[in-house]
């Protein structure tokens, strides 16, 4: 390592899944995260610690698990328990910037109703959407000088939920616009803008090192993309996810009530084929998009000086278990995460490191980066350790929880090792899955007398996490365990 702090490009996008850039993943073309995961280190088992935008972004942000930070549900909506991060919780960009690092931001915020990237240290770029952060207009200024307005956008091959009509949610479409007047592409091109920009600031002998964020919209849903990416994908040729097979037996009631409420009870695997062969077009187009970041990087001289960081808030369920988007459900497709990190002369290029490690330890990984203490309020862990091909004393599992949404609010709790997963549902069944024996976690073993032993050791393990964090559920839940 070097003693100057090196630079950080941060590339968040939003509800991919991690099976998109794994080895071992269903066809997709993603060159760009293969090649930091080429270049630098995979993590394996990273989870997010909640599998939904606002919380998992405050999380990052506070290297907090959402119980300590309080943002338990999405702020734009109606019934957020919470509009705003509250005052005071250090964060690991406002840090940065106090010693000295260059903060630029550009895309998806949605941590805060009333709070924007600059009220935490960053420079904001634009590139919000009106609907989760209203910060500004950039994109729709940027869509009418090229002349595609985007409200005059018509679309073309739409799958809706809810029996396929308008009044349903849009999962996905084509769209008749150019790469150009994409978001991504948009996104890109604004990050490239701040790369050159702080490029200039070196050229002037400044000595401040920058941390640049791009949060990428998408590949949320809904999955709306243009040619080529559109086609890239034949829906004939895609084989229905293992877990298609889910019959919800044995399982809480909630997950087959939550088919019916996302209004895709009907969908047949070719209807979701479709929609599959768009979000994988739009997890290229993002990929393509990020491809071109990083040759900036590179034109600009700054690759050998910059960590570079891909992950994603959460992931997405597109038709596994039969289910759309996210929610009470808490299975790897939407809480395990994408998780690559390039450090020239730090990491060792191909590595892939098995450790559970959540999306919030890149709080403190990004302070250690960058020379800072790491406060001790911080629930994460800094990964630097594991990055240097260090094997460092490691917890043998992650602690994951759910809040609700606008389906209801109501409590859930996860721990999860490389080989098995308990879930607390409160009002309802508990889930163990042997996910080396059922990887697509069809069968729920919670009262399997052969997984007795393994039950409560992982009740066990969440009862730790709970006390370790001060969850304020850990003075009830443990009593529920007791047989």
């Amino acid at each position: 390592m070097t003693d100057s702090p090196p630079n950080v490009l941060f590339v968040l996008t939003d509800q991919e899944r991690y099976d998109c850039t794994a080895p071992d993943g269903p066809t997709g073309e993603t060159p760009s995260f293969a090649r930091l995961s080429s270049d630098g280190v995979r993590f394996s088992h990273a989870v997010t610690p909640i599998s939904i935008c606002t919380s998992a972004r405050s999380s990052l942000l506070t290297g907090l698990f959402p119980h300590a930070h309080g943002m338990l549900n999405n702020s734009h909506e109606a019934d957020a328990i919470q509009a705003n991060l509250p005052p005071g919780l250090p964060t690991f960009s406002e840090l940065l910037a106090q010693s000295g690092y260059d903060l630029t931001y550009t895309g998806k915020w949605h941590v805060g109703r009333d709070q924007t990237p600059e009220d935490f240290g960053f420079e904001y770029l634009g590139g919000s959407d009106v609907h989760h952060d209203d910060i500004d207009e950039a994109f729709r200024e940027y869509r009418e000088r090229r002349g595609t307005p985007v409200e005059e956008t018509d679309l073309e091959d739409e799958t809706y939920t809810a029996g396929g009509s308008e009044s349903g949610t849009l999962v996905a479409a084509k769209t008749p616009i150019e790469v150009e007047d994409t978001r991504a592409y948009f996104l890109a091109e604004r990050t490239i803008e701040a790369l050159e920009a702080h490029a200039d600031g070196r050229s002037s002998d400044s000595e401040s090192p920058f941390f640049h964020r791009a949060d990428f919209y998408g590949p949320h849903h809904p999955y709306v993309v243009p040619e080529p990416y559109a086609s890239m994908y034949d829906p004939e040729a895609l084989e229905p996810w293992d877990t298609y097979a889910e019959t919800y037996a044995g399982k809480p009631a909630v997950h087959e009530q939550f088919l019916h409420y996302r209004g895709v009870e009907d969908f047949d695997w070719d209807t979701w084929a479709e929609a599959v062969a768009k979000y994988f077009g739009f997890v290229t187009l993002i990929d393509h998009q990020a491809g071109r970041i990083l040759e900036a990087l590179e034109d600009l001289g700054f690759d050998e000086e910059t960590v570079v960081v891909h992950a994603s808030d959460h992931g997405d369920f597109t038709g596994s278990h039969r289910q759309f988007n996210k929610g009470p459900l808490m299975y790897d497709e939407t809480y395990r995460i994408p998780l690559q990190v390039r450090w020239p002369g730090v990491t060792d290029p191909g590595t892939t490191r098995d450790e559970p490690v959540h999306l919030h330890d890149l709080a403190a990984t990004f302070l250690e980066i960058g020379g800072v203490a790491v406060p001790e309020s911080f629930h994460s862990r800094s990964l630097v350790p594991l990055l240097a091909g260090e094997n460092p004393a490691w917890p043998d599992s992650t602690f994951s929880q759910y809040h609700g949404e606008e389906f209801g609010l109501y409590t859930q709790r996860m721990v999860r090792t490389r080989e098995h997963k308990f879930v607390y549902n409160g009002p309802d069944r508990n889930e163990l899955y042997d996910l080396e024996a059922d990887p697509a976690e069809l069968q729920n073993l919670v009262d399997h007398p052969a997984y007795a032993d393994v039950r409560d050791e992982m009740a066990d393990r969440l009862v730790d996490w709970m006390e370790r964090t001060e969850d304020p559920n850990r003075k009830w839940v443990p009593d529920t365990f007791r047989r």
